[in-house]
């Protein structure tokens, strides 16, 4: 439902709301994504999607969390997108070589990030970064990313388990 009388106003309107929170959907999707460019792309897709679908919106109230939604979801597709590419390193001038992405740099320390990406599910690395990073309440998270309450839960629980069975009770958590 559109909140102004013209498509200017709803336009305007739209760019402002935006505006609002662009700088915390960057936040987000560079947790997700790691890099400063692919967070930006996150941010323009998040404003195409959310400027495409905006007439939908009902409830004004709902706005952050329908952008955090679109957000998160975007970032998902662009890993998704990512996981399908071969890297490639030069090894001479006419030489490429594939490059395991799983590989890692044994003298990089381990972050928490890095515990995040590497053993708990999409689903449950947004809710993680949701509760703890964006300091979204469950009823929050729940609305962002369209799942019960209890799931929400259950969600963040499992992953914290995951965590600590993983690392350890006492390195991270």
């Amino acid at each position: 439902m559109f909140w102004g009388t013209g498509d200017q106003q709803n336009k305007k309107l739209f760019l402002e709301l935006f505006q609002k929170y662009e700088k915390d959907i960057y936040r987000m999707a560079f947790v997700y994504v790691k890099s400063k460019q692919d967070a930006l792309d996150v941010v323009q897709e998040t404003a195409y999607r959310s400027f495409k679908k905006f007439h939908t919106l009902k409830d004004r109230e709902q706005f952050k969390s329908w952008l955090f939604s679109i957000a998160i979801h975007s970032a998902i597709d662009l890993l998704r997108e990512r996981k399908k590419v071969i890297y490639l390193t030069q090894t001479n001038e006419n030489q490429a070589q594939v490059v395991n992405p799983a590989e890692k740099d044994l003298a990089l320390s381990l972050s928490l990030k890095d515990v995040i990406e590497n053993i708990l599910s999409a689903d449950e690395r947004a809710v993680l970064i949701l509760k703890y990073y964006q300091e979204y309440t469950f009823k929050e998270i729940s609305t962002i990313i369209d799942t019960p309450e209890s799931t929400v839960k259950s969600m963040l629980y499992r992953a914290l388990s995951k965590i600590r069975s993983n690392y350890g009770e006492g390195q991270f958590l």
